[in-house]
C-alpha cells in the first residue's frame, strides 16, 4: 500500500469517475483477509457495506490490521484508513487523527453518505483496538 500522502497527491489530480477507480484499485491491494477471520466480532457495524477488521500485533509492537469488505469502494475507504496506520506502534496509531488525514480526500462531498456512513465507527475501532493495546 502507498503512503497515504502519495496516495492523497494521485487522488487530487483525478476527476469523480477516476476517484472511484483509485479507490477500486486501493481496495484490491489489501492484504488477503481470511474467511474464518470474517465473524461478528470483527464486523464493523454502521456501515451499508460489510466491513470487517482484525487488528494482529507484530513481533515488535506494531498493530497490523487485516481488513475486508463486500463492496470495491468501501473496500478502498477501509485501504484509505489502513494506509493511515498501518505498521505503526499502537501509541502511535492511539494517537493518530486519522479524520484530519482523510480529510484531503473529501470523502463526504465525493461518495454518497450510504458509502461513508461507517467511516467513524472503523476510525473509532481501529483507534479503541489501538489505545487497548498500547
Amino acid at each position: 500500500m502507498p503512503p497515504l500522502a502519495d496516495i492523497a497527491d494521485d487522488y487530487a489530480l483525478l476527476e469523480s469517475e477516476d476517484r472511484y477507480r483509485l479507490l477500486i484499485e486501493l481496495g484490491r491491494l489489501l492484504e488477503p483477509m481470511p474467511d474464518a477471520l470474517k465473524t461478528e466480532a470483527t464486523k464493523v457495524r454502521g456501515c451499508s457495506a460489510s466491513v470487517w477488521v482484525y487488528p494482529t500485533r507484530t513481533d515488535d509492537g506494531r498493530l497490523h490490521f487485516l481488513a475486508d469488505s463486500n463492496a470495491a469502494i468501501t473496500k478502498g475507504i477501509v485501504a484509505l484508513v489502513l494506509a493511515a496506520v498501518q505498521d505503526r506502534p499502537a501509541a502511535e496509531v492511539a494517537a493518530a487523527d486519522i479524520e484530519a488525514q482523510l480529510a484531503p480526500f473529501e470523502l463526504a462531498r465525493e461518495l454518497s453518505s450510504n458509502r461513508t456512513q461507517g467511516l467513524p465507527n472503523m476510525i473509532t475501532l481501529v483507534r479503541d483496538t489501538a489505545e487497548r493495546l498500547a
